[in-house]
């Protein structure tokens, strides 16, 4: 993917999740939830205007996922994963996208479970992250960026082969449990796993480089 592909799928669901944000503003309590907890219920609320809060953060990330790579040092540069990086903005924008949706809907309709959708959408983008991730060279920005990682290329490499893995098994299998029915704490702890376990891997990894090093 290009960076011009990047605007012309991201710009047109800015513009699509402003418009459904607007169209149901006039609709909306005075007060309106911010925050559920893991069992679906609303544990936090705000003002009416905080509706806005997500296509803000949309926008937001839509002139910086640009400008990152300009800022970045000479020898971390996106230059090399090119693709890679402009797919993961768009998955990423897409994610936000989706969840203005669904809070959209659960307020308006309030029929939708929300725990469930969110980790679904949760999942599908971890699936398509993890699909692309092994391709990701060392960088500031995107990525299992961890002290270890980022002091070594070789930490890097066989880190981000591992987190392609397991965050596309941790993913696929959040969506299964999702879709099964299964308690959300089942489809939660695989996707706190297909996260978790590349940094502490990174970590185990180098020790192991440093011991073998210094023998």
């Amino acid at each position: 993917m290009t960076k011009k592909r990047f605007l012309w799928w991201s710009i047109p669901m800015l513009v699509l999740v402003v418009a459904a944000t607007a169209l149901a503003y006039p609709d909306l309590p005075a007060t309106v939830p911010t925050h559920w907890n893991a069992a679906g219920q609303v544990d936090g609320q705000g003002p009416r205007s905080t509706i806005f809060l997500q296509p803000v953060i949309m926008g937001l990330l839509l002139l910086m996922w640009p400008w990152l790579p300009k800022v970045s040092p000479d020898r971390f540069r996106v230059e090399g994963f090119g693709d890679t990086w402009w797919f993961s903005g768009m998955v990423v924008v897409g994610l936000l996208a989706y969840v203005q949706g669904v809070v959209l809907a659960v307020i308006v309709h309030g029929s939708l479970d929300i725990g469930r959708a969110l980790l679904g959408g949760i999942a599908i983008a971890l699936v398509l992250l993890g699909n692309v991730l092994g391709k990701v060279k060392r960088n500031f920005w995107l990525g299992v960026r961890t002290p270890w990682t980022l002091a070594s290329d070789r930490v890097w490499y066989a880190t981000h082969r591992l987190a392609g893995k397991t965050m596309l098994a941790g993913g696929l299998l959040a969506l299964g449990a999702t879709l099964a029915g299964l308690p959300p704490y089942v489809a939660t702890a695989a996707l706190l796993a297909g996260a978790l376990v590349p940094a502490i891997y990174s970590l185990v990894y180098y020790k192991r480089l440093e011991r073998s090093r210094g023998a």
